[in-house]
């Protein structure tokens, strides 16, 4: 599992998965079925604060004390964009209900929307 502690746990839309994020500057998948783990994904250079899941459970953002979002595709396992933006830590992420935007909020007291 993770190296340091997780910082949260969400269920993908359909069930399928789990993604958690953590102090170790990754996130990972699991399935929500056998608690196996399946994938990690590493590129934030500081600790993941919170994740969210596409409405579709294809995608999921990650939010980072590095001051970025990432966007990680489960199905090829790979990082699908980086969104940098903030000044400071990003605390907040949620992706909209019909997946067309992705909210967040973070340290620098700013709110953004990302068109997707």
């Amino acid at each position: 599992g993770h190296q340091k502690p997780v910082n949260c746990a969400v269920f993908s839309p359909d069930g399928r998965y789990i993604a958690s994020g953590s102090f170790d500057k990754s996130v990972r998948l699991w399935s929500a079925i056998t608690g196996q783990y399946i994938a990690a994904f590493r590129g934030h250079v500081g600790d993941v604060y919170l994740v969210s899941w596409s409405i579709d459970s294809r995608m999921l953002v990650s939010a980072s004390k590095d001051s970025t979002l990432k966007v990680w595709d489960c199905q090829t396992r790979k990082l699908k964009e980086d969104l940098p933006g903030h000044a400071d830590e990003v605390f907040a992420v949620d992706w909209s209900p019909d997946g067309s935007a992705v909210a967040s909020g973070g340290r620098d007291k700013v709110v953004k929307l990302w068109k997707h």
